[in-house]
């Protein structure tokens, strides 16, 4: 009869985000996240069947949850301008989904990951377009604010100063 999972998957896949926050994919291996979880390597070869496949679940796990995210904030967003900088805003915050962003983007290398993030992109710039008037003007501006919205998060990462974002979204719409 098989074990029951004493920590379950969404523990596990936290902490791979943390090591990998803190030290890249290298600093991920079944040895330190049997150290941080109390797991025994054994089990999470189980679990995952390889390094890889243990990195590439806790990556799809973020993305679920950042999709999900995403999808509450469109709709509590509302359809003007101060729902685009309301929308960026939710996704910015400090919640573990939206924290993940830079992690999400650290390896493109994988196909379905890479796939994933173009559909996310596609997914926020249809809803900043439709905030921002619609139309080309509306799918241009978003496609700029988008890109200013993430080189900000990339380089406040790196303690650079950002901008305001109420600024970006009147300077863009306008």
């Amino acid at each position: 009869m098989a074990r029951k999972k004493l920590i379950p998957d969404t523990a596990v896949f936290a902490e791979i985000r943390h090591l990998m926050a803190q030290g890249g994919e290298k600093a991920v291996s079944f040895s330190t996240i049997s150290q941080a979880t109390g797991l025994a390597a054994a089990t999470l070869v189980q679990r995952f069947g390889s390094r890889d496949a243990m990195l590439r679940a806790a990556l799809a796990a973020a993305w679920d949850a950042l999709e999900a995210t995403t999808t509450q904030a469109e709709g509590d967003a509302a359809l003007n301008a101060k729902g685009a900088q309301a929308l960026l805003k939710a996704l910015g915050a400090d919640a573990p989904e939206t924290s993940d962003l830079t992690l999400l983007a650290a390896d493109f290398r994988d196909p379905v990951l890479r796939a994933r993030a173009e559909t996310w992109r596609a997914q926020v710039e249809t809803a900043l377009a439709l905030r921002l008037g619609g139309g080309a003007k509306g799918r241009e501006t978003a496609a700029l604010l988008f890109a200013a919205w993430q080189g900000q998060m990339l380089w406040q990462m790196a303690g650079g100063k950002g901008f305001r974002l109420k600024d970006a979204v009147k300077r863009l719409s306008d």
